[in-house]
């Protein structure tokens, strides 16, 4: 190598050492689909759980609607696991304040026809848990997140004890 490629070289190697968590951090985020979220306009905790989400690495796009109980009917979530919001990621449904560690997980899952859970339209966790996230409070409670089937059943997919609802903030 001449002297002047081994500078030049010299100059390149501290940014690129300095530039490669940052690079590591925006490939993560390109492998995690667009979640759409169908909310009120008036709701300050939905955009908190955006928040939630965009922090852990998804891209979210809000999408106001004044009518969310026909939002989530057309899209083929059951009434009886409403929430605040309605979010699609791909063909899954998202309903409430679920963690994105779930979500994850989940996403994970589908993709692995090994793990992917038959007939699953989606997560719910139904109502507006306190200590989920978005719904942050000093009094946190214990909350479950759904497994949704396409046909209305649902099984349990992950329990969240109110001690540990901190990891979600």
């Amino acid at each position: 190598m001449n002297p002047t490629a081994r500078l030049a070289l010299r100059r390149l190697l501290p940014a690129l050492l300095l530039a490669a968590p940052l690079l590591a951090c925006t490939a993560k985020r390109e492998q995690l689909p667009t979640v759409t979220l169908y909310k009120s306009p008036a709701c300050d905790c939905c955009g908190k759980w955006a928040e939630h989400l965009e922090d852990a690495g998804f891209t979210v796009a809000r999408k106001d609607t004044d009518d969310l109980a026909a939002m989530r009917q057309a899209m083929g979530m059951p009434e009886a696991f409403a929430s605040c919001h309605t979010a699609k990621i791909g063909d899954l449904l998202v309903e409430g304040h679920v963690p994105a560690t779930d979500i994850k997980r989940l996403l994970a899952e589908q993709a692995n026809p090994a793990t992917a859970h038959a007939g699953v339209i989606g997560v719910a966790a139904p109502g507006m848990p306190l200590g989920s996230p978005g719904m942050e409070t000093p009094t946190p409670q214990d909350f479950d997140t759904l497994l949704v089937r396409a046909d209305g059943t649902f099984s349990l997919y992950q329990h969240h004890a109110a001690n540990a609802a901190k990891a979600h903030q």
